[in-house]
């Protein structure tokens, strides 16, 4: 699984118009399922996302999880985070998991971070969505289960 998790002031997802999901500060987490990913990715992923420490202490170190400041998850699936682009021009997402799988998988993903006891707020899954975000830092770590993280 891969992942695009970025510190936020706040985010906010919509789906024709209508906000289905949105976070203060906390973390928006967009997260692309690949053919070769399990339940272990998902929740090894979710570990991680939940644990990093780039928050802010009192020293302005980054030092503290999501889980330490009370923040929220705000998570949308993406499949294009498995776009291939070595040839062409146009994307290939022949890596990209069959939809209903990855959708378990996401799911399984959201769960794990509710098991952390961090409040997760989703999209919908195969809508057209529209993201807006406040990028505090900013702050952006990209994460792939399969590279070892």
């Amino acid at each position: 699984m891969r992942a695009v998790v970025q510190r936020v002031t706040k985010g906010s997802v919509s789906v024709d118009g209508v906000c289905v999901g949105s976070v203060g500060a906390g973390l928006v987490v967009l997260v692309g399922v690949g053919r070769q990913d399990d339940a272990k990715d998902a929740t090894t992923l979710a570990d991680k996302v939940v644990g990093l420490r780039i928050f802010e202490d009192d020293v302005g170190k980054m030092n503290r999880s999501v889980q330490e400041i009370s923040g929220g998850i705000l998570a949308v699936s993406q499949f294009t985070l498995f776009g291939d682009v070595r040839k062409g021009r146009r994307p290939s997402f022949g890596e990209a998991m069959e939809p209903e799988q990855a959708k378990h998988l996401f799911n399984t993903f959201c769960e794990a971070c509710r098991g952390h006891g961090v409040g997760v707020e989703t999209g919908r899954f195969r809508e057209h969505m529209v993201v807006e975000l406040s990028n505090d830092g900013p702050v952006t770590i990209l994460i792939d289960s399969k590279r070892g993280f």
